[in-house]
């Protein structure tokens, strides 16, 4: 499979090209800065160049020409102003959906985040943050044309991975290595019956093969 991944620099999106490598699949990640590239080729992946913030719906369908799958694991960080909370979170996540639809590919996945919502009140950073994660979910779970899978993981850490989970609908909080997160996302990519559920993901006792599968078509 070629699986293409927005935020490719990212530290989720690094170990998940790892993954991907390993297993023989062919990975992509979309990075801003050139310099970046290198990080990503140790990573056993393909760095693509393209800014998300000021590409075209064309330009981004072009580098998912081909592509098994997409997944969006782009943010603009926790040191970003509210800005960039929407250009980057939010409209990065709608264009990519955008041109995953024009490139037909259907395979989408998302990292979200817990508390994602279009209605979420405040005007704090993290505030807009959640308000503009769940702008971008509720447009692609409108697209009628992907098969998306939202994944939304509890407070990240650089812990190594345990290969255990917790993965529902609902989970309530926790935290979970970004190990793990990665690990999920690499099984998700591999089960498209999980296509339209929206799901929480934190440490728990269920290997990650087995908590994909059991949740697959729920």
């Amino acid at each position: 499979m070629r699986i293409v991944i927005a935020g490719g620099h990212g530290q989720i999106a690094l170990r998940l090209e790892r993954l991907l490598a390993a297993r023989g699949d062919e990975a992509a990640g979309i990075i801003r800065r050139a310099e970046q590239a290198d990080d990503l080729r140790e990573a056993g992946a393909e760095p693509i160049v393209c800014d998300l913030e000021s590409a075209s719906v064309e330009e981004v369908a072009a580098v998912l020409e081909g592509a098994d799958a997409a997944v969006f694991a782009a943010g603009a960080g926790p040191g970003s102003g509210a800005t960039r909370k929407y250009t980057v979170d939010r409209d990065a996540a709608i264009l990519f959906a955008d041109a995953a639809e024009r490139a037909g590919v259907h395979r989408f996945l998302v990292v979200s985040s817990m508390g994602a919502d279009p209605e979420h009140p405040g005007d704090d950073v993290f505030d807009v943050y959640l308000r503009a994660k769940g702008e971008a979910d509720a447009y692609i779970r409108a697209h009628k044309s992907l098969d998306w899978t939202i994944l939304r993981p509890g407070s990240l850490t650089n812990d190594a991975g345990t290969g255990l989970v917790r993965l529902e609908a609902h989970t309530g909080r926790g935290t979970i290595p970004r190990d793990d997160v990665a690990a999920v996302l690499a099984e998700l990519v591999d089960t498209p019956a999980t296509a339209g559920l929206i799901l929480e993901v934190i440490s728990g006792s269920t290997p990650i093969s087995v908590a994909v599968k059991s949740i697959a078509g729920n």
